[in-house]
């Protein structure tokens, strides 16, 4: 049985997180979406909401879970049998910033890093330009799966 394990702090999760999830969902025998903790980054959204928005919007694709992490990636990987991580790239730049890290993961425990190429139409959706536009008042319910927005409504009005 294949795990593979896509990994992401999801503050929000997008609809390009979830091409990405749904595209890996066919390649593994189980892909567990593991939300987490980013201590470099201060999330709109807690925790727990992103796990309930992404297990949501990942709810059609039955051999998807998603859970809750913390600490070292490749760790949570050993500990749920994963062999695989699976990283989303819009761009250059993206293979650029998870090069070191799928090198790194490698390094640590011998965890294979595949990079899904994600939709060239979704390029442009990124969770941090989400929070903006958002922040800003703007509509971002094209940008998110169903539910998301209100979430992010929330938060801000906090």
């Amino acid at each position: 049985m294949t795990i593979a394990v896509l990994p992401g702090t999801f503050d929000p999760i997008t609809v390009g997180h979830v091409d990405i999830a749904r595209r890996a969902s066919r390649l593994f025998d189980e892909l567990i979406i593991a939300v987490a903790h980013n201590s470099t980054k201060t999330p709109l959204l807690d925790a727990g909401v992103r796990v309930d928005l992404a297990a949501h919007a990942t709810a059609d694709l039955a051999n998807v879970r998603v859970t809750q992490t913390d600490g070292l990636l490749v760790d949570f990987c050993a500990a749920e049998g994963a062999d695989t991580i699976v990283k989303g790239l819009r761009g250059g730049a993206d293979f650029d910033a998870e090069r070191p890290m799928a090198l790194m993961n490698r390094s640590l425990s011998e965890i294979e890093t595949v990079f899904i190429v994600g939709d060239n139409a979704l390029s442009h959706v990124a969770s941090s330009l989400v929070r903006d536009v958002a922040r800003h008042g703007g509509d971002v319910s094209a940008y998110v799966p169903q539910g998301v927005s209100a979430a992010i409504a929330s938060a801000l009005s906090r």
